[in-house]
């Protein structure tokens, strides 16, 4: 099962996580694929709801080009266009050559604080 992870954490968080990630690879290791953000705010605005929902369709669906998703999702075209390019940014979605959709991942993790480490 491929799986990304997605994470808040702060600057040095980040930093800090990069750096043993790219340790664990040279040492000839290997790392599960990761997002960041700053907050649960950006994340929630990066990964809305029905973005949530239109990667789900395509990872049980794959092979629809963005018209045939947005009909079968029934949402507007430019909407399903829009969620699609941002992603495809993320790394969540991949687009052939003919326009065909893929969801690279099986799942994701989700991990955010709700409180400060003590």
């Amino acid at each position: 099962m491929k799986q990304i992870e997605i994470q808040v954490l702060t600057p040095t968080e980040a930093a800090d996580a990069f750096a043993t990630a790219w340790h664990r690879v040279e040492a000839g290791g290997e790392v599960t694929p990761r997002l960041a953000f700053g907050s649960l705010r950006e994340l929630f605005s990066a990964i809305s709801a029905k973005r949530l929902d239109l990667l789900r369709y395509v990872a049980m669906h794959e092979g629809l080009n963005v018209r045939q998703l947005a009909h079968a999702l029934r949402r507007d075209y430019k909407n399903v266009h829009t969620d699609v390019v941002h992603l495809e940014a993320l790394g969540l979605l991949t687009r052939d050559e003919d326009g065909s959709l893929t969801a690279p991942y099986d799942e994701i993790l989700i991990h955010a604080e709700l409180r400060a480490a003590a």
